[in-house]
């Protein structure tokens, strides 16, 4: 059998992120304050992250950014990540297509998300900042920022999304062993949080539900919080590049070039970070790579959401963000997959979807779990209910090449791994979980004010 796995050497590890933005044939709308509608500058940006990100967030100019020394030195301890020739599921689906996956289950705390956690929290740390904020769906971002936040002796505060809160305890715990204080969100802590409730008792909550909870704290004393975020913005789109930017060197070591990438779709951070590297060769001509977002049926997005101006959370507090958006208002589905919830896409994705670069798939709740199974079952790791989107939709390309009579080569981003998602997992064995999806009326009423 050929090799499975291919790693880098500590020195093969990127040392710098790629900046997309430079290089996008269109560039995303600008965001603009929500008060005067002008585009917002680093300086209104700083009001709630820290300095740095906000200038990464509109830097249109460097198409490298340096990754800092200390947070290399951090990413060795778990990178480079595995990329893995799925043989077992190949064979399982008797594919003639080459089906390969970029490992981040093996971070630390078991998901990609700590690339991104640990460079927010070094440059607030750098910044004099003593305190950081946060909202979380699933738990994955929420357990990486406290994590960072304690390795830079800060002390974090996580809004997770309430259902979530509720389905899955153990994600909570590690928020807790990390050292971090974490509270459901719709609460009665924050003046959004008491408007929600007030106006529905029963509230489970949204990420942007939590982004207005995690934000409003962060404003009430900004020279010592500062709001971080795991998914959605420019910023941390770039730090999750250090996953596409190995994938391609560990790709040469296989001595093959992706015909197609696939990654699970909430706001895009692990999507652009396996796939942005790759599409700015699509942009210069080299490449004719296919990508798709593969998203809950549930919270359609980029497959039924509207290109439009929207607030990126429930009470109003971010810029207002042209995107891909099924309306700042809308209440998803209480899907397992709780990172996947979020009702739009970043500015840059909707932007590269708009432009044609890249497409969504949807995926009901019980496809993802049955490909999450077989996965499991052929490769011996336990998704997370996230990356199971991701594996029913590169099942379904792999069914669809087949059909067509060619053999082609699919990478996708195993997001992390699902055992702190067991709960979940047992309601799927018992039959317990059903499909959801989402009317037109629906959407046409979300999205009717923008």
């Amino acid at each position: 059998m050929k090799q499975k796995r291919f790693f880098l050497s500590e020195q093969e590890i990127p040392n710098k992120w790629y900046n997309i933005q430079v290089d996008m044939p269109n560039k995303p709308e600008p965001m603009l304050d929500p008060v005067t509608r002008k585009p917002v500058t680093v300086d209104d940006l700083s009001q709630i992250f820290c300095r740095e990100c906000s200038k990464q967030e509109l830097n249109f100019t460097d198409r490298w950014i340096e990754i800092p020394e200390e947070v290399q030195e951090m990413y060795k301890f778990y990178r480079s990540t595995p990329l893995v020739r799925a043989y077992g599921l190949e064979k399982a689906l008797g594919t003639k297509s080459h089906i390969y996956f970029k490992n981040e289950s093996v971070s630390p705390v078991g998901s990609h998300k700590l690339n991104s956690a640990l460079a927010q929290a070094w440059y607030c740390k750098n910044e004099g900042i003593t305190n950081v904020t946060t909202e979380t769906g699933a738990g994955q971002w929420g357990t990486a920022l406290s994590y960072a936040a304690q390795l830079f002796g800060m002390n974090a505060a996580v809004y997770q999304v309430k259902v979530s809160y509720e389905q899955k305890p153990y994600r909570r715990s590690m928020m807790q062993v990390f050292g971090a204080q974490v509270t459901p969100s719709p609460s009665m802590s924050t003046r959004a949080g008491k408007n929600i409730l007030t106006n529905d008792p029963n509230n489970m909550g949204s990420l942007g539900t939590a982004i207005s909870e995690a934000v409003e704290l962060a404003r009430m004393t900004p020279e010592k919080c500062k709001y971080t975020l795991g998914s959605t913005m420019s910023h941390v789109s770039l730090h999750q590049t250090v996953i596409g930017l190995e994938a391609e060197k560990q790709m040469e070591m296989a001595g093959e070039y992706p015909d197609e990438i696939i990654a699970c779709f909430g706001g895009g951070s692990n999507f652009s970070g396996i796939a942005f590297p790759f599409m700015r060769h699509n942009f210069s001509g080299k490449t004719n790579t296919l990508f798709f977002a593969a998203e809950p049926t549930s919270c359609p997005k980029i497959t039924r959401g509207i290109m439009a101006y929207d607030y990126g959370d429930v009470a109003g507090y971010t810029p207002l963000i042209k995107m891909y958006t099924l309306g700042h208002n809308f209440m998803p589905a209480n899907i397992h997959a709780g990172g996947l919830r979020y009702h739009g896409a970043g500015s840059v994705v909707s932007q590269l979807a708009a432009d044609g670069f890249m497409k969504g798939i949807d995926i009901n709740q019980i496809e993802a779990f049955d490909a999450g199974t077989l996965f499991a079952r052929t490769e011996g790791i336990v998704p997370a209910p996230e990356s199971c989107h991701a594996i029913a939709a590169t099942i379904q390309r792999a069914k669809h090449w087949d059909e067509a009579g060619e053999s082609k080569v699919l990478l996708f981003n195993l997001t992390g791994h699902g055992l702190i998602d067991m709960a979940s997992y047992d309601q799927y064995l018992q039959g317990n979980l059903v499909n959801y999806s989402i009317s037109q009326q629906d959407i046409d009423n979300f999205t009717k004010d923008l």
